[in-house]
């Protein structure tokens, strides 16, 4: 089968409704960056405690999603599942777009923006922050050169070698932003090495609700008929990979509980900490985990677009909670200078850290949103990044032929 791709065929008034909505989130978020500039962090609920707030929840999520939602293209081009591959290249597109908003988000974090060039500039090895510079151009890098082996004429026999580079540097990039808290031996949360991996099995079903949602929504914009037989494929993969997250997520909370250094920090996010164990109950486990398996094993799945999108919206919502509870309650729990030992300063020593996220903070957040969903939006109406087709029967010719993409 032949696939042909397409640009958005922008016939309604909700395209550029929900493109003034970005627009909106867009200029709020640079509103609050621009004031967080001017006037320092100290507008901002992070203080020398908790020096990782809100906005790198978002960035980490935005970042985790990128090499997350990179998986229909690994399953179309790598492991030869035809049937994905009429929707590879949007798969690749929001890769990209939210691994910039990603890196945008942290850049525009840290408070000196304009310094940003020398951060790249100059290099401390020692710092895993140093590598990830080199793993998210690389990522984005090789994920740019799969897509164009994939959309231009001549070009599909290089295909696989671009996504299986793009492969190894998806995993290697997943590491390294697991590996930014899990080296910190400091914190008793983060040291880890379980977060690395960790990270790895929740971007998977990170970034396929993202995609899910934005296919739909794609689809439903564009007069491109979404079969049955598509959502439920992505469906019980949404299930995999959920399922898959949360035993990973079991393996840390029990791998810490086994040692006796870690149990004051697993007695207070699991259940005395105030807002973090609510969020890991409520928030990880049964909106993040167990609504969205029990929502996703209905056998008819493939039919039901509402609980499809119900699903994979609470998958998105648990992975917020995930990473405030991962990120933020590790802060908050008081850091232990000398082990073995009473420390009478009073200074914030065995201290809870208190934490509320100020609004600035939220709009930021938001606004590092609505640029991968600019980037999408922009790259949907004027790229060919959409099937023609992806109904049953379309579906069925793919698996009956390899399919070549043209534009």
């Amino acid at each position: 089968m032949k696939i042909v791709l397409r640009e958005l065929q922008v016939t309604q008034r909700g395209y550029y409704q929900l493109l003034s909505g970005v627009a909106v989130f867009l200029l709020l978020g640079a509103a609050a960056v621009s004031y967080i500039e001017h006037h320092g962090h100290i507008v901002t609920s992070m203080n020398n405690q908790i020096v990782w707030g809100l906005p790198d929840v978002f960035a980490v999520f935005l970042l985790l999603s990128a090499t997350g939602a990179l998986s229909i293209a690994l399953l179309a081009s790598v492991f030869g599942k035809a049937e994905y591959k009429p929707v590879a290249p949007l798969s690749g597109l929001l890769a990209i777009a939210m691994l910039v908003a990603g890196l945008m988000m942290l850049m525009l974090d840290l408070g000196r923006p304009d310094r940003a060039s020398v951060a790249m500039m100059h290099f401390n090895f020692k710092s895993v922050l140093a590598w990830n510079l080199f793993l998210y151009s690389g990522f984005a890098g090789f994920t740019a050169i799969y897509l164009w082996t994939l959309m231009v004429h001549g070009m599909h026999r290089f295909t696989p070698l671009a996504i299986s580079l793009a492969f190894v540097w998806r995993i290697a990039l997943t590491t390294g932003t697991g590996s930014i808290y899990g080296f910190q031996v400091a914190r008793q949360a983060f040291d880890s090495a379980l977060l690395a991996p960790m990270f790895i099995a929740l971007s998977l079903s990170y970034g396929l609700a993202v995609f899910v949602l934005v296919l739909m929504l794609a689809c439903r914009g564009n007069d491109c008929p979404l079969g049955d037989a598509m959502m439920a494929r992505l469906a019980r993969l949404q299930v995999i990979f959920i399922a898959v997250g949360m035993y990973f997520v079991l393996v840390y909370h029990l791998t810490n509980r086994y040692f006796t250094r870690h149990h004051d920090f697993e007695n207070f996010i699991l259940f005395s900490g105030g807002i973090y164990p609510i969020l890991f109950w409520l928030g990880v486990v049964l909106l993040g985990g167990i609504l969205p398996l029990l929502l996703l094993l209905h056998p008819k799945i493939g039919q039901m677009r509402q609980r499809i999108v119900a699903a994979t919206s609470l998958v998105i919502i648990g992975a917020f909670a995930q990473l405030y509870v991962t990120i933020i309650g590790a802060q908050a729990f008081p850091l232990v200078l000398f082990p073995g030992r009473q420390v009478t300063s009073s200074f914030y020593d065995g201290v809870i850290n208190n934490y509320t996220p100020s609004l600035l903070e939220w709009l930021l957040g938001f606004g590092g949103l609505a640029i991968a969903g600019l980037i999408v939006m922009l790259a949907l109406k004027l790229l060919g990044f959409l099937p023609n087709r992806l109904d049953d029967t379309a579906i069925e010719m793919s698996l009956a032929k390899p399919a070549v993409v043209a534009t």
